[in-house]
């Protein structure tokens, strides 16, 4: 067993404190990851807080996970100690059902393990995430990252840079294509980024006007203030794809009048309350609405290679443990530009 320091909640309403659990020793087929930086994502702070349902308590937060691999059981092929690695979303699924075999271990029809908040393939044993000092996780499970990219802003990407990556992959994102990103916060910000690297022209919705110059140094051409219906009047049918990373309830109507004719709006932020949008909002101009969670084990490691090869990193703020429930309050409000990376050293 491995004893591992980790921050933890132990209800929905009290703070993240110090908190100390063992992972497993590795098995064959494990990959032990000495965790170096773990990015904040706001589901972390649903879920600590209940807010997408009851919570397993305590709870150690944290899929935004990069480090390097201090043990390897000895059936692991794809791994030696001392490499980069990165954890996700989740750490184990049934890998026999079709999902899994096509690579969407993240739709596994038996069960998808999900890094923190879960159980086990058994059921059981809860899975703790990576506030914490080390995780033990299937070589099959473990992300590849190449050496010399910057640790501490490749952490978004396990969870923000694959939830953008792969809608906007998914629907043709190219060079000559016009995209939408609404909302600019953790999510929007990487969705700007990598659609920028994917050649296509990229416009930012937003409800603050102080974000223009953001949005147009990450890379995205137009900016449109939402609180003005004669910016929205002015993008009528103009473009091919929206990712609406926004995660409070909202009426999405008036971004589907923006896309052309058979033009995709892709929801990734999950708002605790439902969103409204008009059925004419989708039924003139043969639109669509769809979800997107994250991406497969495959997806993932093609967007960190894509992302490293095209330089295309979170811009973060780092803090230290102490500082996580700080971090919450102030990822609440906006203020962080634009996503907090805890450095794991500091536990």
């Amino acid at each position: 067993m491995i004893t591992t320091k980790a921050y933890a909640a132990q209800s929905a309403t009290s703070p993240l404190a110090p908190y100390t659990f063992t992972r497993r020793a590795p098995g064959p087929n494990d990959v032990v990851v000495e965790i170096d930086y773990c990015g904040i994502c706001h589901s972390d702070i649903h879920t600590a807080r209940s807010e997408w349902g009851p919570a397993y308590y305590p709870c150690v937060p944290g899929h935004e996970i990069v480090g390097h691999v201090i043990q390897v059981g000895k059936k692991v092929k794809k791994f030696k100690v001392g490499d980069l690695a990165g954890v996700g979303c989740f750490v184990d699924s049934c890998g026999k059902c079709k999902n899994c075999k096509n690579q969407e271990q993240q739709f596994c029809e038996v069960k998808t393990c999900f890094t923190y908040n879960s159980t086990e393939l058994d059921g059981k044993t809860p899975t703790q995430g990576g506030y914490s000092s080390h995780i033990t996780v299937k070589q099959d499970y473990v992300l590849k990252i190449k050496k010399g990219a910057p640790l501490d802003r490749i952490a978004p990407l396990l969870c923000a840079g694959i939830t953008t990556y792969s809608p906007l992959k998914r629907y043709g994102t190219k060079k000559g294509k016009k995209v939408g990103v609404v909302g600019l916060g953790g999510l929007g910000h990487m969705a700007v980024k990598i659609a920028k690297a994917m050649g296509a022209e990229v416009t930012v919705f937003s409800t603050s006007p102080g974000k223009e110059a953001d949005a147009r140094k990450l890379g995205a051409k137009n900016f449109v203030m939402t609180k003005d219906p004669a910016q929205f009047a002015a993008w009528t049918g103009k473009l091919d794809l929206i990712v609406n990373t926004v995660s409070a309830a909202h009426d999405v109507t008036p971004y589907l009048g923006t896309l052309k004719l058979d033009g995709t709006m892709a929801l990734v932020g999950g708002a605790p309350e439902p969103n409204q949008f008009a059925a004419f909002g989708l039924i003139f101009g043969r639109k669509k609405m769809v979800g997107s969670l994250i991406g497969g084990i495959k997806e993932t490691q093609e967007m960190l290679d894509f992302c490293v090869r095209k330089k295309v990193f979170s811009d973060i703020e780092t803090i230290p443990a102490s500082m996580i429930n700080e971090a919450y309050e102030r990822t609440i409000k906006s203020q962080v530009k634009y996503r907090f990376v805890i450095d794991m050293k500091t536990l």
